[in-house]
């Protein structure tokens, strides 16, 4: 998705092309999985974090290309919309306080932003949709001009053939249509790399799978889009719906382009690149120069670029990522943990998402029979609707029927588990101290980010009308958030 392009209009031939290469990619692949040494190195972490700009009254203020070029930081990216950004966080390896080195960097990174940002008088917020978001702030207008979004765009309109129908029954109920795929850009996110042994990727994989409802339920901070109180975690399907290029005229057997997965993988992460490989049509046909299977005979390790570029447009909640730095190694990127509401808040839930999977890791092949995986994607979906209100399916060796937990039963069973699995990762005990202090603290108040919202929100709507309320909810999280409070202790 970061990758600058110049053309926007592709030929059948550049389709045909790129399904040439794409293939040839795959082949390399396999070659470069079964290396021995492949991926060999310490486990490292790394995060994206996207951000909306705002102005003092929690309007959207329309200004990342002006920031990105007054900043001129690499490490500083454009988002699909005009008014939101993403920084990208250094990696550091998991003994060197990577979470402390995360936290300290994020802070200075939103500090430095909004001071570039205060001559627009704007300023960034963590959140997962922006609550005083209105339905005048989405369309072509709002889009970042660039050809990749440009080309993005017209592809998924094509491939649709109609508008993108939204439809999310909560609290509330929303239902609208777009002409165009801006409202993806209402979901901002905190995206987290693992990096993981190519030998343990499918098992950890899975166990990464298993855990992510329940880290989706503890972490929700996405409550409202455009006033209407919907899910827990309402950037869950409205990232599906709002890109979902699937005809609506048929019975269309091919999933969407965003999903939580088909299946357990059983091998390892080939499995996943072919699947996105030979289920969705590319939508961005550039061709690299290089002969990956040249590299691969001549002892060298490609980059895979036709497969990285088709991986970033299958927007899988949890994607394998391939990196060829220093003879390439695998990460997996979970992306369904939403901005904010604080820095501590983002990284507690990594913390928890990555000690949870580890916990699982090792008993996962006896787990898998007893949760068939349509049981996992109906927990991820129920657990961004109700969070921690939400039952979960919840598999046991030694169950003979289906049973479903609570949220908060299942986590107070695995929480006192996490210390020792961080620590055997390769974690220092006082880099992950306070994380799991905040995972304590939120567990037994149950205030995640969506329960503050709507509680203050409930509160503003005594004495204010319900845009005004929104308003002074907002000034409340950044206030809140700015001093990087954990959401459990805000009033």
């Amino acid at each position: 998705m970061g990758l600058e392009i110049k053309r926007t209009d592709f030929t059948e031939e550049d389709f045909n092309t790129f399904g040439i290469r794409l293939r040839d990619n795959l082949l390399a692949l396999k070659q470069v999985l079964t290396r021995p040494g492949f991926g060999e190195g310490e486990l490292s972490f790394g995060a994206e974090l996207e951000l909306y700009i705002v102005d003092s009254e929690g309007r959207p203020v329309h200004r990342n290309q002006e920031i990105l070029q007054k900043l001129n930081d690499p490490l500083l990216t454009l988002e699909l919309n005009r008014y939101n950004l993403e920084y990208n966080f250094s990696p550091a390896l998991l003994r060197d306080n990577c979470f402390s080195k995360t936290q300290v960097e994020a802070l200075a990174a939103i500090d430095k932003i909004n001071q570039a940002a205060h001559e627009w008088e704007g300023r960034v917020t963590p959140v997962g949709i922006l609550p005083t978001l209105q339905q005048s702030d989405v369309g072509y207008h709002a889009m970042t001009k660039l050809p990749r979004f440009e080309a993005i765009t017209n592809a998924l309109m094509l491939i649709r053939g109609g508008p993108f129908t939204i439809a999310i029954e909560g609290e509330e109920t929303l239902q609208l249509a777009m002409e165009d795929v801006t409202l993806e850009g209402a979901n901002t996110s905190f995206q987290i790399h693992l990096r993981v042994p190519s030998e343990e990727f499918a098992d950890f994989y899975n166990a990464v799978q298993l855990v992510t409802p329940l880290v989706v339920a503890f972490a929700g901070n996405s409550p409202t889009l455009f006033g209407h109180k919907l899910w827990q975690e309402t950037r869950i399907p409205l990232f599906k719906q709002s890109i979902d290029s699937r005809p609506n005229d048929s019975l269309h057997p091919i999933p969407a382009r965003v999903n939580f997965g088909n299946n357990w993988i059983r091998e390892g992460a080939f499995e996943l690149f072919a699947e996105a490989a030979y289920l969705y049509r590319p939508i961005l046909p550039i061709c690299d120069e290089e002969d990956p299977l040249e590299i691969i005979a001549a002892g060298g390790t490609p980059n895979l670029r036709e497969l990285q570029l088709h991986q970033g447009t299958v927007w899988l909640w949890n994607r394998p990522v391939y990196d060829p730095v220093d003879g390439g190694h695998l990460r997996i990127e979970m992306r369904a943990l939403p901005a904010g509401p604080s820095i501590v808040d983002m990284l507690a839930n990594a913390a928890l998402a990555i000690g949870l999977a580890k916990l699982l890791h090792s008993q996962i092949k006896q787990l898998l029979p007893a949760i068939p995986f349509a049981y996992c994607t109906a927990n991820f979906f129920r657990a961004a609707q109700k969070g921690m209100d939400a039952e979960l399916f919840w598999p046991s060796l030694n169950q003979n029927e289906p049973e479903y937990f609570a949220v908060p039963d299942i986590l107070k069973k695995l929480v006192p588990q996490i210390p020792e699995q961080l620590l055997a990762m390769g974690f220092n005990e006082e880099d992950i101290r306070p994380l799991l202090t905040v995972i304590d603290e939120r567990l037994a108040t149950r205030q995640t980010g969506s329960r503050w919202q709507l509680n203050k929100l409930a509160e503003c709507c005594k004495n204010l009308h319900k845009q005004e309320a929104l308003v002074a909810m907002l000034q409340e999280y950044q206030k809140n958030s700015d001093s990087n409070i954990p959401v459990s202790r805000w009033k």
